[in-house]
């Protein structure tokens, strides 16, 4: 970015993110026959807007919700755009909220801020703020607004807003000098100028190096052609009473120029050893590469491109970093209860006893060897999403998972599911989802298996919202018990896997959308009645399903040894040997629980398993104690 300032003009181009303009440049180039033809939508999926060192949101729209202001700024070089801080609620004792602000809209001082803040109070403009306080350390931005319990944090929030310059507008205005006139520039036409300027750049330092190796190559033909009849330019140097005739005879004996001449005056008496002579021919070889290839990349134009290419690629490697403005798609609209929950990746795990906590997701996720209480559920989701329980009985809760407690569910840390929504303690979970809020989100199907065999699939838009009651989701036979849940669309295929060794493949399209009271159709047939539905899995290309038996035995097939069949089939063979007791999809490089009945977790890769055909029975893949065995598989992905 930049701004500034002269007679009759300004310029103000905001800072953008290094790795997405390298991109778009990237994209540029790959197209440059076709560059007229780009458009600025082509380029915003890769630059998505300015990017603030300072953080923040950014909204696209006006307040109609119609024009898109960025895109109208990106297409012209001049437009406005609603910029706002990033702030979220925490909640205080006694029924009391705060709230934290931890970005600044760009070029906002925050001591200006506070006591802009601070002011508004004393003049009884904003109400309801008991304390104004600046917590910002070396690990980030913390400025902590205390508010009453009368007060909502979102009408104080809007207020703030409105008051102070935690929303802002910033103008761009991307004026710049083009061959030493001033001109407004699109978005794509400042790519373009900018990789003329690279290649203008790239000419220049190319003409430059080329004049030096030839240069260079010029003065080592003299020096080796002197090494070549060293015997004879001794005697001529020798022979000769000063260093002008000695000059004279070299040029006219040698058939050299005058610059190779005196640099074999100049050359000192190491160069006449064998090594140097060879380091020399060396040199040599080098500088006439680098000729040939200057003089190429001079000669072709699209060398010229690739290498700005090449450029910028390393550009990015190196320097390239995570966005920190994000783009918002609306309009800046007024704060909702949502817009002040704390956005963050989590690892969400519920055990078997029922707690439930949630971890940050920087970090792989893991899992100790003997857990106080062994995980039922290991999810990814994100602190604004919602979390539904299933139990054994075809019900379900939901609850938001920020109001999950951060802690390890394992160790015994977090809450029970009875204190976090209406599930009871004799309640069985089997299964859970994180799902957005958001109802245009809501797109797909729940598909859902029980230990019997039965499938059903379920609208997720039949699904309630948060709510204080459990729902129902199926209905489940007395003897019967929900296991499975997935997330599928209409065009996927399922994968049931049994105790008994066998797998059906089938698409999903066979199983009707039903409403959340009706029960299930047949999804697989059981070879027994001590056989059961052990694993509910969704097909994904070039991925290979992974059996581990109650002994501890397992492998990895191909999906591919697995044929479409109608459902309501026996399937078929996909172990020998011992009873099934998991399966998952897997890739090479996933994550995986192994879980005993006595509570011993293994965690390893699916690479472990060794891949194998469909009717074998695989190798050892954990050590089991006398009397334990494998009675679930998760995938920590």
């Amino acid at each position: 970015g930049a701004s500034g300032i002269a007679v009759g003009m300004a310029t103000n181009i905001p800072p953008h993110n290094l790795g997405e303009v390298a991109e778009a440049l990237i994209y540029l180039i790959e197209r440059w026959e076709e560059r007229e033809e780009v458009t600025v939508e082509e380029l915003m999926q890769f630059i998505q807007g300015p990017d603030f060192p300072t953080g923040g949101l950014l909204y696209r729209h006006h307040e109609d919700a119609e024009t898109d202001s960025l895109r109208q700024a990106y297409a012209v070089g001049r437009g406005k755009v609603v910029v706002r801080a990033r702030a979220h609620v925490e909640e205080m004792s006694r029924g009391r909220h705060r709230i934290v602000i931890t970005e600044l809209p760009y070029q906002v001082d925050k001591s200006s801020l506070v006591e802009r803040i601070a002011r508004l109070v004393r003049d009884g403009r904003i109400e309801g703020i008991t304390d104004l306080r600046d917590e910002s350390d070396r690990r980030g931005m913390r400025v902590v607004v205390e508010l009453t319990r009368t007060v909502e944090p979102q009408a104080v929030l809007e207020r703030l807003f409105k008051l102070t310059p935690l929303q802002t507008t910033f103008s761009i205005n991307m004026l710049a000098l083009v061959d030493g006139e001033p001109r407004l520039l699109s978005l794509k036409r400042a790519l373009l100028v900018f990789i003329e300027h690279r290649r203008t750049i790239i000419r220049r330092r190319s003409e430059y190096l080329l004049a030096k190796a030839r240069d260079r190559a010029h003065i080592l033909e003299g020096l080796l052609k002197a090494l070549e009849a060293l015997d004879e330019g001794i005697g001529i140097i020798r022979r000769s009473r000063t260093a002008e005739t000695a000059h004279k005879n070299l040029r006219r004996r040698l058939k050299i120029t005058d610059r190779q001449a005196q640099a074999i005056l100049e050359m000192p008496l190491k160069r006449l050893a064998a090594l140097e002579r060879r380091k020399l021919q060396e040199e040599y070889r080098e500088k006439k590469r680098e000729i040939r290839y200057l003089e190429d990349l001079l000669r072709h134009p699209k060398k010229v491109l690739a290498l700005i290419r090449e450029e910028m690629q390393n550009l990015k490697t190196r320097y390239g970093d995570a966005r920190r403005t994000q783009v918002v798609g609306g309009p800046a609209r007024r704060v909702t209860a949502r817009d002040l929950i704390p956005e963050e990746e989590v690892w969400l795990v519920v055990t078997r006893r029922g707690r439930i906590a949630r971890q940050p997701s920087e970090a792989p996720f893991r899992l100790p060897a003997r857990p106080k209480d062994p995980p039922l559920l290991v999810l990814q989701a994100n602190t604004r999403d919602r979390l539904y329980l299933f139990t054994a009985q075809g019900e379900a809760v939901s609850l938001p998972i920020h109001q999950v407690p951060s802690g390890a569910a394992v160790a015994g840390e977090g809450s029970h599911w009875a204190e976090l929504s209406p599930l009871g303690r004799r309640d069985r979970g089997v299964a859970g989802l994180a799902l957005p809020p958001d109802d245009d989100a809501l797109q797909g199907f729940l598909f859902l298996a029980t230990a019997g065999g039965n499938v059903k699939r379920l609208a997720l838009a039949d699904l309630p919202g948060l709510r204080t009651d459990r729902f129902p989701v199926m209905n489940v036979a007395p003897k019967d018990a929900l296991r499975w849940v997935r997330w599928v669309r209409e065009e996927d295929e399922v994968l049931l896997v049994t105790a008994a060794g066998r797998a059906i493949r089938f698409a999903v399209a066979e199983v009707r959308p039903s409403g959340p009271t009706a029960g299930g159709v047949r999804g697989v047939k059981l070879s027994g009645a001590d056989d059961a539905v052990v694993g509910l899995e969704v097909v994904r290309p070039r991925a290979a399903l992974l059996v581990v038996a109650e002994d501890g035995y397992a492998k990895r097939t191909s999906l591919s040894d697995y044929p479409r069949q109608k459902r309501h089939g026996g399937g078929v063979i996909t172990a020998r040997g011992g009873r099934l007791a998991g399966a998952a999809v897997v890739v090479g490089e996933t994550r995986l629980a192994v879980v005993t009945a006595r509570g011993r977790v293994k965690t390893t890769r699916a690479r472990n398993a060794p891949s194998m055909g469909r009717p074998t029975r695989g190798k050892p893949l954990l050590p089991l104690s006398s009397g334990d065995r494998v009675v679930a598989v998760l995938s920590l992905e």
